[in-house]
């Protein structure tokens, strides 16, 4: 899940890059491109049926995905990297109620403390009006909606790829994902083409190629882990965008947004804590159990 975390900051701030001068859709066109054709080179080479076991949910997976998608790439054009990816990681709330609700996961006290952390985090970083009054933000309110809009969509489909990840290859799955992108966005794109130039290009593949390693590192992750804990552990991934927007678009967050992302990180750090103590009380629990058929 952290490699996940990093991939995936890398992809935002590509996108953030591109979608200076092109259109929306043409940056989700182009990540599942990149992203079909290297799900096309590891199903041959994993040799598993690309159609899987439940095409309808890999489907309506994929559907939720390109539209999470869309509405991530709209923030990342209008918010600055950092406040962008803060506010999107909403979805681990969402998450831990989808996952509750839905398959039934149940939640440790550590794993609220985190998911407390991490909300605090948003709130400081997006700053509404009627809690912070005149310290309230200045952020672009389509940009905000956009970016909690995607990270409901992102939290719908984590608890899909956790529900999916018990029958589907990773693969399979993120292949659905990205034809399914690539079909969504291709009438979009085509009506408001703008040709890339220069180091577009680049940004474009690495879209693609970074939001691909992030989408399979976080399959085999919600494979392992429980999808509330695992998408707690993804908060590094705001981390990894503030020092990206450092360096590449000279954006200085501000204090609040270096609260929000303290808090954030405190949360991910007690959860893996949490976790550590879950998986070592398992174990005692397991040695401790007598022998089948004792």
């Amino acid at each position: 899940m952290a490699q996940s975390a990093l991939a995936f900051a890398a992809m935002g701030a590509f996108a953030k890059g591109a979608g200076a001068r092109l259109p929306v859709s043409e940056l989700v066109l182009a990540r599942g491109l990149v992203s079909l054709a290297l799900s096309f080179v590891a199903l041959r080479r994993a040799g598993v049926d690309p159609v899987g076991r439940r095409p309808p949910r890999l489907f309506a997976r994929g559907v939720i995905g390109a539209l999470g998608l869309a509405a991530l790439f709209f923030a990342l054009a209008r918010l600055p990297l950092a406040e962008a990816t803060v506010i999107q990681y909403l979805h681990p709330v969402f998450t831990a109620l989808l996952a509750a609700l839905l398959l039934r996961e149940r939640t440790g006290g550590g794993l609220a403390l985190s998911i407390g952390l991490g909300a605090a985090g948003v709130l400081a970083v997006a700053r509404p009006a009627a809690l912070f009054g005149g310290a309230a933000s200045a952020l672009d309110p389509l940009g905000l909606a956009a970016a909690v809009a995607g990270a409901f969509l992102s939290a719908c489909a984590y608890v899909a790829v956790r529900h999916l990840s018990a029958t589907e290859h990773p693969v399979v799955i993120v292949s659905y994902f990205a034809w399914v992108a690539v079909a969504s966005s291709l009438p979009f794109a085509l009506r408001s083409f703008v040709w890339p130039q220069g180091v577009e290009w680049g940004l474009l593949a690495g879209i693609g190629v970074a939001a691909q390693a992030g989408q399979v590192s976080m399959t085999h992750g919600l494979r392992i882990m429980p999808a509330a804990r695992a998408t707690a552990l993804s908060y590094l991934q705001v981390v990894f965008a503030a020092v990206l927007g450092v360096l590449f678009f000279g954006e200085r967050p501000g204090p609040w947004t270096v609260i929000g992302a303290l808090a954030i990180l405190s949360g991910t750090l007690v959860a893996l804590r949490d976790g550590r103590r879950a998986a070592r009380s398992a174990a005692s629990a397991a040695e401790a159990s007598p022998p089948a058929g004792a």
